[in-house]
């Protein structure tokens, strides 16, 4: 996949101003309502979101300062994220939403000025400053989804879905190395069926036995562990294809635990 950073970070904002649109829509009393995330109230998925979006524009801006802030927090343990979450939960919905809009607004405004093939450190091995952006488009599709969830709006479609697929195929040898198994050789097909147009997205080889067919956004549910594989219209062939998906994950951090299956249809 050809990088185009322009349309990446474009994404990226068109998927923060329908967040920010939904959430301000939101009453008060909404932002104090359970995602499907543990223990997460909606409060919590923006709180988790302005927190990184700093870490991120830290990361870009004062590598050092950050290497030194991801010890102290990685030091605390896996549930790090858990901890943000309780440290920021006397926080107002106003304060909030004003620490998510100003974060996120300047770290557009560095991403959109910075080189995008520049490394970056952070919460595991560096990335470049592109893939810092994907990872925040992920992060906020991903956050956001629950917050959709919790308040039982869609999630509305948008191009960005291909960045997050191709970063949870990129993502394949990782999510088996966290796993403790061992990395297939044998190569995946993956076909994706692209929001309101007749494209098709793929990756790998045409004629791989093991496939992963489907609509992007199912992809994406997976990858980022909103949903379980089998609640999805995902077909998926193969035993290498069929393990990969109920590991997927393309976030840094610990092994996710993923969603329950509603179904246990596949």
């Amino acid at each position: 996949m050809t990088l185009d950073y322009p349309a990446l970070l474009r994404d990226l904002e068109q998927e923060t101003d329908r967040l920010i649109d939904c959430l301000s829509s939101a009453s008060e009393l909404a932002w104090e309502t359970a995602t499907p995330a543990e223990d997460w109230a909606i409060r919590d998925q923006v709180s988790h979101l302005a927190y990184f979006d700093d870490c991120a524009h830290l990361a870009l801006t004062d590598a050092d300062r950050f290497r030194t802030e991801a010890a102290r927090l990685t030091s605390l343990g896996p549930d790090f994220p858990d901890r943000i979450a309780e440290a920021h939960r006397h926080l107002s919905v106003g304060e909030l939403r004003s620490w998510f809009e100003e974060s996120r607004s300047r770290l557009l405004t560095a991403f959109t000025t910075d080189d995008p093939r520049r490394r970056l450190p952070w919460f595991g091995p560096d990335m470049s400053v592109a893939s810092s952006a994907t990872a925040r488009l992920m992060e906020t599709w991903a956050h956001g989804q629950d917050i959709y969830d919790a308040l039982g709006v869609d999630h509305p479609l948008s191009s960005g879905l291909r960045s997050i697929a191709h970063l949870g195929i990129s993502t394949f040898a990782f999510a088996h190395r966290l796993n403790n198994l061992e990395v297939p050789t044998e190569p995946v097909r993956v076909e994706l069926y692209a929001p309101d147009t007749d494209e098709v997205w793929t990756w790998g080889p045409a004629d791989a036995a093991d496939r992963v067919t489907g609509p992007a956004e199912d992809f994406v549910l997976v990858v980022t562990q909103r949903r379980h594989c089998d609640d999805t219209r995902l077909i998926i062939e193969g035993r290498i294809a069929s393990r990969w998906m109920t590991i997927a994950q393309a976030y840094a951090g610990a092994p996710g635990t993923g969603r329950p299956s509603r179904t246990g249809a596949r």
